[in-house]
């Protein structure tokens, strides 16, 4: 039998050992003939018990015969060797994992395992020291199915596979057609002993290195005689039904569906897993070979499209990659409605070229011709018309729990937001675009108030690992909030003595108030978050500093804190300051006064915050310059309206030449007319006409034209080199840098951008952080893209429409705001509200794939519209191990027909 091995699935450094005595147990095992088609000496069978399995135990193995219960006086008769003896060896074969043991009568029995999956290989993996002592048996359960998967692809009718999948019982609950054996709480209601141990599946990852984020511990539930076994084995701990309830309701909150080994008989089974299809080996089959069939429950979702919001829970929680976000719009282009698999084992047999061999990175979220306009255009993809739709019904805590998932500042970004979702919303083609912003201010109000503000549950308890993150401004604070969500120690560490970074140092309280930033951050220190401020990491602790306190990674996120210069004579004179600079004494004492002639040179959102910040402190006249023109001008239009009417002074076009000073203080500022602001590509490439100038007097000038990162000695010792505008370089799909500890997100790697860009990064920074610091995870696995496509409004077709206008918040008048740092702006009242969200065209929808749909019911469950059922299609039934291979001919008969003519006929796939 030997030949030479193939190693591609195996470890590096293992040698496979050549043991005919557990070779001709591995054949007995599978019921093989070794002189027809015995295993080799490189199959995944062998290879799981090679490591652990010795001649002695292999002899025993073989006299207890296939699927045969023996005890060890048995087997003694058999073998003519000591009852003693043959109990030991059985032991050590039940602790390796191929076999049971039960007490039976009073006397230990024993008897092999079925099946090698789901079976014996599980049985091995679940046994940790075996993969500690010897990983190639993670490789070997791995490789079982991409070895054996293919062949068996197509050949089992729906309901008949070895494993198969059990809806949630809460997405079936009402439904005329359920029947028992679908119901997960029937199998934990007819036993009466349970054990919990790993997900084997997810061990195995582990230990390749292909973790997905989902962790093993405490997840599969055992019962009956394998409870029994996995107890005395030591596999699992002994839980009451009760706990094994609890283990399924956590599952389902997490995202984790159930599938049980269908190898007992219908209504029957010894174990439920709760699964992710990112590392489970049993939807591989559906994911990898779209052979379903092998794993589906008798349901299938259907979406009802009327009550559809494409929010896009569905998409993200759904294992197999089912469902995508889709357009609910009529259209004069093509929309992709239809996304059902066609090319399946049910009609052909399959090849590589048809499998999705990266399914565990590729996942789409949404079809090719594309989605609702305003999740697209979000920074952080939030369910816009789904808290839309959710505040029409009046379900405001649920809308604020659906923005959560993405962004869990509300309040913050309902007056800082620059609105791209706004922009890019549908209606705008039409009238005016929905006051998305103002409605998701109103939803957020709630956060303000400790008694109705939402506070997320905490999904696990990893309160053993502790995280670091550097900065509290968006990103930061937003990556603290999802490590805290997910269980962690997280430790916030400020520079500053005052929280909230850029959100409170950078923005004013007219715009923002600091009750509400605070509001947000009490949400945090309610889920445990520590903070410490008046620490500067690089100067009063080093990194180095924090490894040693038990830190196991860290999220920088340091913003853009400085201010530039402009490169002209005169910007080092009294009087110039940096208007971050200038925004930040203002915030932390409100009291500071200035006088006179005020100019402030910039354009942007920020250079308008500073001019209107100017005013309050007691400028007597403030004006503004800037290179672009009125069109040009990076500030939001809304922003410059706002400055204007505070009788703020925008001069287009300009840009300085130089700040005049008389006796080292400035007196004022040379302009010169600047004709480009960009070149012929785009780029940044400011041209002047030097002879056209203008002097402009100033008792201060306020620089506000960009931002600048300070690292300090931050990134001391490490491996990090920044790039040549200072930002830190990260992988732009996890967020980690050069150093494998040190994650990053906003300004300190994007340069100055908006707080919702700071708070999605700050999110995938978590998602990263979580991977890292968790043995054996990756971080790229399972793990969404975020890929989103805008639907295509130029052929959007709207037959009707709520032809209410835009609702509106009264704003102040320019003369009361400009002696006030206090927020005089409202909100939309609750009738408003009513109003502005019928206007929502309810631009997108999801569409299922009926042919990948294991019917799981994860979609139904977390789907807050009531869009989604589960219907019965089918109707197969679980059958014993040893009567499979009967049950299934009939229909591999009936397959090999159509196959065959489908060839016949030229069919091709």
């Amino acid at each position: 039998m030997e030949r030479v091995i193939t190693k591609m699935y195996f470890p590096e450094g293992y040698e496979c050992q050549y043991k005919q005595k557990v070779m001709d147990f591995v054949n007995m095992l599978g019921r093989k003939d070794p002189k027809k088609n015995g295993y080799q000496w490189d199959d995944p069978e062998y290879v799981i018990l090679e490591p652990g399995v010795t001649d002695e135990m292999a002899e025993i193995g073989l006299a207890m015969g296939y699927y045969t219960k023996r005890t060890a006086k048995e087997i003694a008769k058999i073998t003519g060797k000591s009852e003693e003896y043959c109990h030991e060896q059985m032991m050590k074969l039940a602790e390796y994992g191929t076999t049971f043991v039960n007490v039976i009568d009073g006397v230990d029995t024993f008897w092999h395992a079925e099946s090698w999956i789901p079976g014996i290989m599980e049985m091995v993996v679940n046994n940790l020291e075996n993969v500690q002592k010897y990983p190639v048996v993670a490789y070997a359960m791995e490789a079982y199915g991409r070895v054996r998967g293919p062949a068996s692809s197509g050949m089992f009718p729906p309901g008949i596979g070895l494993m198969r999948v059990i809806p949630i019982e809460q997405a079936i609950d009402g439904n005329n057609k359920k029947v028992s054996y679908e119901e997960v709480s029937k199998y934990l209601n007819d036993n009466t002993v349970f054990s919990c141990s790993p997900c084997s599946c997810r061990t195995d990852r582990e230990a390749m290195g292909e973790g997905c984020g989902h962790l093993k511990e405490d997840m599969c539930i055992q019962m009956g005689h394998a409870a029994e076994y996995y107890i005395r084995t030591g596999r699992g701990r002994e839980i009451t039904r009760d706990e094994a309830f609890e283990i399924i309701k956590r599952a389902e909150e997490n995202g984790l569906m159930h599938q049980i080994p269908n190898i007992d008989g219908s209504g029957k089974t010894h174990a439920i897993c709760n699964c992710c299809s990112c590392s489970c080996l049993s939807l591989r089959s559906g994911t990898m070979y779209k052979n379903v069939d092998m794993v589906r429950s008798n349901y299938v979702s259907t979406v009802d499209k009327e009550k559809c919001v494409a929010c896009g829970q569905c998409v993200e929680h759904c294992p197999m990659n089912a469902m995508k976000l889709g357009q609910k719009l009529c259209s004069k282009g093509e929309v992709t409605e239809n996304i059902t698999t066609t090319v399946t084992p049910r009609n052909f047999d399959l090849d590589q070229s048809d499998w999705n061999i990266d399914y565990r990175i590729n996942r789409e979220e949404v079809v090719d011709t594309g989605t609702a306009p305003c999740k697209t255009n979000c920074p952080a993809h939030i369910a816009v018309q789904g808290y839309i739709k959710l505040a029409a019904q009046g379900k405001y805590t649920e809308a604020l729990e659906l923005i959560k998932m993405e962004n869990p500042f509300p309040a913050v970004c309902g007056y800082v937001c620059n609105k791209r979702c706004e922009d890019a919303c549908t209606r705008g083609d039409i009238d005016e675009p929905i006051a998305i912003d103002d409605i998701k201010k109103f939803i957020a109000q709630q956060d303000l108030n400790k008694e109705t503000r939402f506070v997320p549950k905490k999904r696990h308890d990893y309160s053993d690992k502790q995280i670091a993150v550097i900065g509290s401004g968006p990103a930061g604070l937003s990556c603290a909030y999802y490590l805290a969500v997910e269980g962690y120690d997280v430790t916030v560490f400020e520079k500053e003595e005052v929280l909230g970074g850029m959100l409170t140092l950078g923005i004013p309280s007219f715009v923002l108030e600091k009750n509400i930033v605070n509001a947000e951050i009490d949400i945090l220190k309610e889920l445990g978050v520590k903070f410490k401020t008046g620490i500067e990491i690089g100067k009063d602790k080093t990194l180095d500093d924090l490894r040693k306190e038990g830190y196991k990674a860290f999220y920088v996120a340091i913003g853009a804190q400085n201010g530039r210069k402009i490169g002209v004579d005169g910007e080092d004179t009294d009087g110039v300051i940096s208007g971050i600079d200038f925004l930040r004494q203002l915030n932390l004492d409100e009291s500071k006064k200035i006088s006179g002639k005020v100019v402030v040179i910039g354009g942007g959102n920020v250079a308008i915050d500073v001019a209107r910040v100017a005013t309050r402190a007691g400028a007597e006249e403030v004006s503004m310059y800037c290179l672009e023109s009125r069109e040009q001008m990076p500030a939001l239009p809304e922003e410059i309206k706002v400055a204007e009417d505070e009788e703020i002074i925008i001069n287009n076009s300009w840009g300085p030449k130089q700040i005049l000073t008389e006796d080292g203080k400035v007196t004022g500022v040379e302009f010169k007319k600047c004709v480009s602001v960009f070149d012929s590509e785009g780029r940044f490439h400011p041209q002047y006409d030097e002879n056209d100038t203008i002097i402009v007097s100033a008792d201060y000038v306020l620089l506000s034209v960009g931002q600048a990162i300070n690292w300090g000695n931050l990134l001391d010792g490490t491996s990090v080199e920044l790039n040549r505008n200072n930002t830190i370089p990260v992988d732009g799909w996890t967020y980690q840098s050069q150093h494998p500890d040190i994650f990053s997100g906003g300004d300190a790697v994007t340069g100055p951008r908006f707080a919702i860009d700071a708070i999605a990064a700050g999110k995938q920074g978590a998602i990263s952080i979580h991977r890292f610091v968790q043995p054996g995870q990756d971080l790229r696995i399972g793990r969404s893209r975020r890929l989103f496509i805008e639907l295509d409004k130029s052929k959007a077709v709207i037959n009707s429409y709520d032809n209410t206008p835009r609702q509106r918040v009264p704003h102040e008048s320019g003369r009361e705001s400009k002696n006030t740092f206090r927020d005089l702006s409202g909100s939309l009242t609750e009738e408003q509200i009513k109003k502005e969200t019928e206007r929502c065209l309810g631009c997108g929808a999801t569409v299922v794939d009926p042919y990948m749909c294991v019917g799981c019911g994860m979609c139904a469950t977390k789907c807050k519209f009531d869009a989604i059922k589960l219907e019965r299609i089918y109707d197969g039934e679980g059958v014993e191990f040893l009567k499979i291979k009967k049950a299934i001919v009939p229909h591999v008969i009936r397959r090999k027909l159509r196959v065959n003519t489908k060839k016949l006929f030229g069919a091709k796939k």
